[in-house]
């Protein structure tokens, strides 16, 4: 399968200065990170909140400069293109946020928010920009009508789905999803997220979902990558990684889901401070399996995980469900489409 968007060697480090502007040093939020994501396929980053999975995305998506590596996009390199190429670009690359009460603009209604992108990138005329907003809405499961409507009179799923359709507008071959179904109520997560398969699905969409939720990654992702404290420490197919994760850190958050693993050790410490990260392994300091090895010698990500002590680890003793998220299938399952109307 061939990658639509690649990533390589990603650094990006955040200066921390005193009251006068000294640099006393900097955040670490992504140390030396690859992947590549293909069209038609879905890649969830997890990680606590703080691991620097959304500074990430904005790297791939080409919001912020990386300090070093590269991000390339249809054969691209981003980093190199002029201001102008890469608005240009950002046609085939959109974002849905996590909150749809602040993106967007309570100053302009639905139809205005979704024609922006058709006004900015100039994809259809004046005259046609009713009938295209009524085509987007009603592909998100909305009614046009609901295109003359302001944001504050949605419900927070209905303002998901405008969000959605904003980022649909422009017609991408890739989305970025930071976080899209966390501010939501079960009941809509379940809607948006059959909304998301749909559509990657039909449009035959990249899409990259940010979530620290492993029961909503599991409903959505083909392939996971872990990130701890800026880097990524097991990165493999949904399926089998959540069944069977390798990495002490993906285990423990495994283990945290109800029902994920009985027999996983727990995570006992605090997260260590981003601007000085522990030598070594990153997870060391937590680690209930840590060695001499693991202090001083940065383990490399190979055969999918960055663990000097993965292949001498007991299995995984997960109690595996086909269901991993019942919950939200039940209720899918009792809810139409529009069922959170305002």
């Amino acid at each position: 399968m061939t990658a639509l968007l690649e990533a390589y060697d990603l650094v990006k480090h955040f200066p921390v200065r005193d009251a006068i502007g000294r640099k006393r040093g900097a955040v670490h939020a992504v140390d030396g990170v690859s992947l590549s994501v293909a069209a038609g396929e879905t890649l969830a980053i997890v990680g606590e909140s703080g691991c620097g999975k959304s500074t990430l995305g904005r790297l791939l998506l080409g919001l912020i400069p990386p300090d070093e590596g590269q991000v390339r996009f249809g054969g691209e390199e981003l980093t190199q293109l002029s201001p102008a190429a890469l608005r240009a670009r950002r046609r085939d690359m959109q974002m849905i946020f996590q909150d749809p009460y602040a993106s967007l603009d309570p100053r302009q209604t639905v139809q205005d928010a979704v024609a922006e992108p058709l006004r900015l990138h100039r994809i259809v005329p004046r005259a046609g920009e009713i009938a295209r907003v009524a085509s987007l809405l009603t592909r998100v499961g909305l009614s046009p009508e609901h295109a003359r409507r302001w944001p504050h009179e949605f419900s927070g799923g209905q303002r998901q789905r405008v969000a959605i359709a904003r980022a649909l507008a422009s017609g991408p071959r890739l989305i970025l999803g930071d976080e899209p179904v966390s501010a939501l109520d079960v009941s809509v997560q379940a809607q948006v997220i059959e909304l998301l398969r749909g559509l990657i699905s039909e449009m035959g969409l990249a899409f990259i979902l940010i979530s620290h939720d492993l029961g909503v990654v599991r409903q959505i992702a083909d392939r996971v990558a872990v990130m701890y404290l800026g880097r990524i420490v097991e990165e493999g197919p949904s399926e089998a990684l959540l069944a069977a994760p390798r990495h002490p850190y993906t285990r423990a958050l495994r283990a945290a889901v109800p029902g994920g693993g009985r027999r996983a050790a727990p995570v006992s410490g605090d997260v260590p401070s981003p601007i000085n990260p522990p030598s070594g392994c990153r997870f060391h300091t937590r680690c209930p399996h840590v060695e001499d090895i693991c202090r001083s010698v940065v383990p490399p990500l190979a055969d999918g995980v960055a663990c000097h002590l993965a292949d001498r680890l007991p299995p995984f003793a997960a109690v595996v469900d086909r269901q991993p998220n019942a919950r939200l299938v039940r209720l899918q399952s009792r809810f139409r489409p529009q069922g959170d109307a305002a």
